[in-house]
């Protein structure tokens, strides 16, 4: 059984890392091109390519699957199935059909539910009290192929994207463990999604990471934890931007305008937000500084009740 594994940030190495573990034959992988990070921009692998070039197995990096030269040197391998986790890439057609067993992939939602690049974001920011992965095959549509496996995950009221992510890349690999063998052996029949059920989980966009402070305490909160640890939520003090990396929701209801801020209290910064109800900033980020608790920022700065956060003020 000759595997291709295609994918690339965190959450696919467990996955890749569990066909190791159950003994198939992973003949290359294929993830997207290093990028430049950091301040210093330096060129950085993918997750998927330092796992890979640990095991010894080769790596692809097309640029465009789509392009013939690209997805030929795939179908080179001669996989007998190629599994995909979060590669970034829809493939074309016939390297869909190049593998005996097909393509399948292993996705990050409930499917038809969250179709796209970003669906634990939005689990979080929809205040889901659970999500799951599914196992389908893939087709040219994105994530509408037919479903093999699913399994849930239930969402803590305190998970963000990094906790959510994490129990939904291991539940990936041992639900991917639990379904090649049915799937070689013939024992499962894929079920067709409803297509008027999909909803869909597109990458976030940069003005998505900023907060609306008109939205409910309970929509902001689910908004800070959903942008948390990557983008980060933000909104502005005057002129400064502040990331807001942790806030609580509090009982005190405000009447003050949405992004007021209504209190100061020793653990937090107290926000109005819509509907009446308000928020307790309790960790954030100014702008060229550390990450921090708002005990730590209340130290050494000093905060005026009544400014308007979010530039609404005017």
């Amino acid at each position: 059984m000759n595997i291709v594994f295609m994918g690339t940030p965190d959450f696919a190495v467990p996955i890749l890392e569990q066909l190791i573990k159950d003994g198939y034959n992973v003949v290359g992988v294929v993830t997207q091109p290093d990028k430049p990070k950091g301040r210093k921009q330096q060129l950085t692998p993918p997750p998927v390519k330092v796992a890979a070039e640990s095991y010894g197995i080769p790596v692809l990096q097309p640029t465009k699957i789509r392009e013939k030269e690209q997805y030929e040197q795939v179908i080179a391998l001669q996989p007998d199935l190629i599994v995909t986790a979060a590669f970034g890439q829809i493939l074309p057609k016939p390297l869909l059909d190049a593998p005996t067993y097909g393509c399948i992939n292993v996705h990050a939602s409930l499917l038809p539910e969250l179709r796209g690049g970003a669906p634990i974001h939005y689990a979080i920011l929809q205040g889901k009290e659970k999500t799951g992965i599914t196992i389908m095959y893939m087709v040219e549509k994105l994530d509408a192929g037919d479903i093999l496996t699913q399994v849930e995950v239930p969402i803590d009221e305190r998970d963000t994207v990094g906790t959510l992510h994490d129990k939904l890349s291991q539940a990936g690999a041992r639900l991917l463990s639990e379904t090649l063998p049915k799937l070689l052996r013939g024992d499962i029949t894929p079920m067709k999604q409803n297509d008027e059920q999909a909803t869909f989980a597109y990458n976030i966009k940069p003005e998505q990471e900023r907060i609306d402070w008109t939205k409910t305490g309970e929509d902001i909160y689910n908004h800070i934890r959903g942008m948390n640890p990557w983008p980060v939520a933000y909104t502005t003090y005057g002129e400064e931007r502040w990331k807001l990396w942790w806030g609580e929701k509090v009982r005190a209801s405000s009447q003050a305008k949405p992004g007021t801020i209504v209190a100061v209290e020793q653990d937090g910064i107290i926000v109005a937000t819509g509907n009446e109800t308000a928020i307790k900033i309790t960790e954030l980020q100014p702008a060229g500084k550390r990450k921090m608790s708002a005990t730590d920022f209340l130290r050494g700065t000093t905060i005026s009740i009544g400014t308007v956060l979010g530039g609404t003020n005017e």
